[in-house]
């Protein structure tokens, strides 16, 4: 039997965070990225083949970038190569205890994925799990975010189930006026989706996770997981609601992909279990615990072998 494949769209950019002195340190993530690398993790490689969607230039950084991709068991053979293009990229530095971003995505490649329509369909067709985020979606304009939707839809009717995080990066949108609308037609299409409630609070007002999960849920979601930082994350499936809290960390090191680890190791879970608001609670403790290896360590990704020894938890 064939397998199975799990695809993410999206941008993977190049990272450079501080060190000592002058001194930086490049690396590459990116939000549907990290949630690839934990579902290629954690998803039987028997079973599933795991895919990043996305659009590179032909400089050296894009042929690293790729071959980075490839060697955490990523096919890449649907990432668009545009001559001239770059990928984006953007710097971690520290100010008063807190980590400050900037970012150089104006010109990035990813940005005109969604110009070569039949490439991108190709790099989608046959999915069972399309993958993307708000950040997908913001990163390209009103009209591309309207093709890649109705791209989505079409892959949803051939039988496609489409997972969503909202990623709210407001930064990256126009106005919060049109990020709430893109994230509400974006979540008509979806039938997993991860909001985080921080951001959902800020954005459309809920005053509880249960609002949030509600607004979804009543988009058309069939199940909707509302990520809380430490906080149980509320699942709700149907009209049934449950809230699955995970195991205290005494020492948080590094939180950066924990949420994006999180969705790769609730769908692993998910994808390879039953369809019931008990599988899904069961996938929300394993991805508690994974999310929970992610934050007691350095970066987004964290090594394959360290996640993969996380099986049983």
């Amino acid at each position: 039997m064939a397998a199975k494949r799990f695809v993410a769209i999206g941008e993977c950019m190049i990272e450079m965070s501080a060190g000592d002195g002058a001194m930086w340190k490049a690396g590459f993530a990116g939000d549907t990225l990290n949630t690839a690398w934990y579902a290629r993790a954690l998803l039987p490689s028997a079973d599933w083949q795991v895919s990043y969607v996305t659009a590179l230039g032909d400089d050296a950084h894009s042929n690293e970038m790729a071959a980075f991709i490839r060697g955490a068991g990523i096919r890449t053979d649907h990432i668009q190569r545009m001559a001239g293009a770059r990928p984006g990229l953007y710097l971690i530095s520290q100010k008063n205890g807190d980590r400050v971003f900037t970012y150089w995505r104006e010109n990035s490649a990813a940005r005109r994925m969604v110009d070569d329509l039949p490439a991108l369909t190709a790099g989608c067709d046959g999915a069972d799990v399309l993958y993307f985020s708000g950040i997908t979606l913001a990163i390209l304009t009103p009209e591309k975010r309207g093709v890649l939707l109705d791209l989505l839809a079409q892959q949803r009717a051939g039988g496609a189930k489409i997972a969503f995080d909202p990623n709210i990066r407001p930064v990256l949108w126009e106005s919060p006026e049109i990020c709430l609308d893109a994230l509400m037609m974006a979540a008509r299409h979806a039938d997993y989706i991860f909001p985080s409630f921080d951001d959902e609070a800020t954005l459309f007002g809920d005053l509880a996770p249960t609002d949030t999960a509600a607004r979804y849920h009543d988009a058309g979601a069939a199940e909707v997981i509302v990520k809380d930082g430490p906080r149980p994350c509320l699942i709700r499936v149907g009209d049934a609601v449950h809230a699955v809290p995970g195991d205290a960390v005494s020492h948080v090191v590094d939180a950066t992909g924990a949420g994006d680890a999180f969705n790769g190791a609730w769908l692993a879970a998910r994808l390879t279990g039953d369809a019931d608001i008990d599988a899904a609670t069961d996938a929300a403790r394993k991805a508690h615990a994974i999310a929970g290896i992610v934050i007691r360590n350095h970066g987004a990704l964290v090594v394959l072998d360290v996640i993969a020894n996380g099986r049983g938890i």
